[in-house]
Formats: C-alpha cells, structure tokens, sequence
C-alpha cells in the first residue's frame, strides 16, 4: 500500500524533505513529477535535514551535483535533459550508487534501464493550490520509511 501526504506549500515540502532525512540517510530515492511539483525543493529540504547551509539547485545542465556533507556524501541528479539512458554510462553512473551515499534522481524514467532500483520512489502532483506526495517503497528500507511518515 502506497503512502499519500498533503503538502500544503514550499515550507512543508522543505519539512518533508528533512523528514525525509532523518528517516532515509543512504539509499537511492526517485523523485517522479511535472516540472514544477516541487521536486527540487523536496531536495533542498533533505539537503538541509543533514545541515548542508548553501543554496540548493537543479543540477539540469550537468546532470549531477555533489554534496560532501560531514557524515555523508548525497547526490542530487537532475535526467531532464538526458536524451538516451546510455549517456548515464559515460557520467560513470554505477559509481555513485554505493550503498554509503543518498542518491536523489529527478526525472528517473529517462535514465531506466540504466539505474538501479530504488528504495522509495515520490510522486509529486499538483493537489489544489499545494502538492500531493505519494510514497512507493521498492525495498525494505523504503518501505520503513513509507510506514515512519
């Protein structure tokens, strides 16, 4: 059984995404929605569940961006502008997913075939004015923290 949150507007999204940080340090998290469901700003909140200060932004034009964070290493992927899942082979995708880091992957269905399987994938749609957040675990992890939320 899937997991559905209202999210009313951009500060409970950064909530969430902290939430999202307590519960979920390592693993691989797909984040699936149009462009303007928050996607990005449920990365800044997690990003700043595990004290990382600066600015937070998609990483569209290069694909990846790194954060070295005191405990952990998070990677935030933007595919949007992937135009073939192969591409991800050159970027040396499979170096990333590590089992020690938290890996954000925005737009993943461009990159399939080529990603692993997540541990928790978050629908975001548009729900009146806000966002409805939908959980779907794919591991046992995910589904802890689809059960937690």
């Amino acid at each position: 059984m899937n997991k559905r949150l209202s999210i009313p507007d951009e500060d409970a999204m950064v909530a969430l995404g902290r939430r999202l940080a307590e519960l979920c340090p390592m693993g691989v998290i797909f984040l699936e929605g149009d462009l303007g469901m928050g996607k990005t700003t449920l990365c800044r909140g997690i990003l700043q569940g595990f004290g990382h200060q600066g600015a937070v932004k998609s990483p569209t034009y290069t694909l990846v961006e790194p954060y070295e964070l005191a405990d952990r290493q998070v990677y935030h992927f933007d595919l949007y502008r992937l135009s073939d899942p192969e591409e991800l082979e050159y970027l040396g995708i499979r170096d990333y997913f590590d089992h020690q880091s938290l890996c954000l992957v925005e737009w993943p269905e461009r990159g399939r075939g080529i990603l692993p399987v997540p541990d928790l994938i978050v629908h975001l749609t548009l729900e009146g004015l806000g966002r409805q957040a939908e959980f779907e675990a794919r591991s046992e992890i995910g589904q802890k923290v689809a059960d937690t939320l």
